[in-house]
């Protein structure tokens, strides 16, 4: 193992990746660090002008890039996003379901409209993201699938059953996935953020952005950007014997 065999473990030139979510925050910072390993980079999120605005930052830092507005909650949107990435970026290898709803209503109050809400974009989406991309994972020669959940999938917090049932279903459907994948070569692993500094967690009062940065053992947020690391970690050779897992990167927040 020399240099140049340590950079190519992370090297990504020429594999194709759909990031979910990936106008802002987490997703953001997976799409400008998998381009930045040489990927071809698909940002989705629900508002176009948010998509073109990535995509953008990426071309014009010499990278290919595209930008494909898509609700993960509507299914024909989610086949779209695959048939548009695969035409013009020539296939998929790698699928990043960040998209996600932090819609919260506490126990006794959630709503059914709320419930569907909440899991057609955490769970469902995700879910059938990676079926319509599986005829592009199958023949690709590095295909790899990222769930985005989140350190709630089992930890408890008021008001967030709706978003943390969801997460924990998608940590699940990431096992199930990985046993069932793992005969086509296609890697499935979780990502599990802590507390990160984003629009989603920025939309709670100050005190409580306050109460959830000393939560964890560092005594801080995560910087969006600390997430790029560990993402293309999963996503290229360097984890070439790991499926069926979760990474956590939370700041020690779980075990505190």
């Amino acid at each position: 193992m020399n240099r140049a065999d340590l950079h190519d473990l992370f090297d990504l030139t020429g594999r194709v990746a759909i990031v979910t979510g990936g106008s802002r925050g987490i997703g953001r910072s997976v799409a400008h660090g998998f381009a930045a390993a040489g990927a071809k980079v698909a940002v989705a999120s629900r508002k176009a002008e948010a998509c073109e605005a990535v995509a953008g930052e990426l071309t014009s830092g010499g990278s290919e890039a595209i930008a494909v507005a898509t609700h993960l909650g509507e299914l024909d949107q989610v086949a779209a996003l695959v048939a548009t990435t695969s035409d013009r970026l020539g296939g998929v290898d790698i699928v990043v379901n960040n998209a996600a709803n932090a819609l919260a209503q506490p126990i006794g109050e959630i709503t059914p409209e709320a419930w569907d809400k909440s899991h057609a974009v955490n769970l469902r989406g995700p879910a059938f993201l990676v079926q319509e991309a599986l005829p592009h994972l199958r023949v690709s020669d590095h295909g790899v699938v990222i769930n985005v959940i989140s350190v709630g999938a089992w930890m408890y917090a008021t008001g967030l059953s709706l978003y943390n049932s969801a997460k924990a279903g998608l940590l699940q459907l990431t096992r199930i996935m990985a046993a069932e994948l793992a005969p086509d070569g296609i890697r499935v692993n979780a990502l599990a953020p802590g507390s990160t500094d984003t629009d989603m967690l920025r939309n709670n009062p100050p005190e409580a952005q306050t109460r959830m940065a000393k939560m964890s053992l560092l005594g801080r947020l995560a910087d969006p950007d600390e997430l790029i690391g560990p993402a293309v970690f999963l996503a290229s050779e360097a984890s070439s014997y790991m499926t069926g897992h979760v990474l956590v990167v939370d700041g020690g927040l779980a075990p505190h």
